[in-house]
């Protein structure tokens, strides 16, 4: 079942508004430090963010991570991160105290109520082929006991009112490129000045070093994440997309596990199941398997450093279609629901643009896909890994392992007028 849904978090937004007063009352008050910084990530201790303490960390001895959980704590000291619970009275203090303030997801990365009067650094957690923020309708649901009342029109412009002035306090937010800043800015409502085309720091891991060393560093993550598989196996990773609450229309029935099962068997494979965060399906099998794994994000926090450990990819409207381009991976697109999707949420361009003309809607189709891409002697796999780098050249500027030294760069620049120290990375 989903954990999260645009209507049910915003009617804690509406709730929570003297909060938010309360809070710039404090930020008004309390002076902001000219060399703290609090960094904060939805996932944990990963994505863009960690990719940025590790260039900024020796630059700002009084960096900080905010957690949200014993366990994020633990990740933080294993890695020499020093870390306070984001929901404690520390919490509030050091990030109304912290002159640079890092998110990858939303202000609820740190202590939210906080943040007005910091120097934000949105990092974001992917580049969007769905409509994000003010583009998207999601957005502003409210929930439906709410809509259905003549309250319901008041609360959603409201809520429009708040987020565009929490995007205001964003004032860098890096693109991968100039085609995805162009998004970007249109979803947050920022200027261009707003939005450098550094690259993305999360991607880093893709481009550094070799790509043999990259995959042997990947295969030794997955092994230590799904121990039960066999080290020799080819891995599938399936990664469905959030659906805000509502049902995911890809499960697969007992069938359909029967045909992609046989297919994983003949062509020595295993599938890691990788839901989105904020929701999970019943993606288990009628029958016992080894050849389905979960690799949720209990398991493995952030999935990008093992891409290059993976085989193919399936996936439907998820931003690892984007980070697979790098690697590159063959991908496959399963989407049955891509007219109601679009209805709902709406797509950067048209959805033909990223997954072509091919698309599954169902996975006896996927499986027929599966089959021929894991087919040592098809043309299809080759195929396929053409149009991911072809993606690629389309969607990121960079692709030097050095997007995190940009990024910082261009906050030094803006917030400081500062540069990074000789030989940061």
């Amino acid at each position: 079942m989903a954990s999260f849904s645009f209507g049910a978090g915003n009617a804690r937004k509406l709730a929570t508004i003297p909060l938010y007063a309360a809070g710039r009352i404090l930020t008004l008050i309390v002076p902001r430090s000219r060399d703290e910084w609090v960094f904060g990530c939805a996932v944990g201790i990963a994505d863009g963010a960690l990719a940025l303490w590790n260039a900024a960390a020796p630059d700002a001895p009084r960096a900080v991570w905010l957690v949200a959980s014993d366990r994020e704590a633990r990740d933080a000291a294993a890695r020499g991160i020093p870390s306070v619970r984001k929901d404690s009275w520390r919490g509030l203090w050091r990030t109304a105290r912290a002159r640079v303030v890092v998110v990858t997801h939303g202000f609820g990365d740190v202590n939210r109520y906080a943040v007005t009067g910091a120097f934000v650094v949105q990092l974001w957690h992917g580049i969007p082929l769905k409509r994000i923020g003010l583009d998207s309708p999601e957005t502003l649901r409210v929930p439906g006991v709410l809509a259905r009342t003549p309250l319901g029109g008041p609360a959603r412009a409201l809520l429009r009112v708040m987020y565009r002035a929490a995007a205001r306090r964003i004032r860098v937010l890096p693109a991968a490129s100039h085609l995805v800043r162009g998004r970007l800015e249109s979803a947050f409502a920022l200027p261009d000045t707003a939005v450098p085309v550094t690259g993305d720091p999360r991607v880093d891991v893709l481009s550094r070093g070799t790509a043999a060393d990259r995959r042997v560093t990947a295969r030794a993550g997955i092994a230590l994440a799904v121990p039960r598989a066999d080290p020799s196996t080819r891995f599938v990773l399936y990664a469905p997309t959030w659906r805000d609450g509502a049902a995911d229309p890809a499960v697969p029935s007992a069938d359909e596990w029967r045909a992609i099962v046989d297919v994983l068997t003949r062509r020595g494979a295993t599938l890691l199941v990788r839901s989105h965060p904020l929701g999970a399906g019943e993606y288990t099998p009628p029958f016992v398997t080894d050849r389905v794994q979960s690799l949720g994000s209990d398991l493995v926090a952030d999935v990008t450093p093992l891409l290059p450990g993976i085989d193919a990819l399936v996936t439907d409207y998820s931003s690892l279609a984007f980070d697979a381009a790098l690697v590159p991976l063959p991908t496959l697109f399963l989407a049955p629901d891509v007219a109601e999707y679009a209805r709902r949420r709406g797509f950067y361009g048209t959805y033909r643009d990223v997954a072509g003309d091919d698309w599954c809607v169902d996975w006896a189709q996927t499986a027929a896909q599966l089959d021929a891409v894991l087919d040592d002697d098809a043309d299809e796999r080759v195929r396929r890994i053409a149009r991911a780098r072809a993606l690629s050249t389309r969607v990121h500027a960079h692709r030097d392992g050095r997007n995190a030294e940009r990024v910082y760069g261009a906050i030094l620049a803006a917030a400081t007028g500062a540069r990074p120290r000789e030989g940061t990375r």
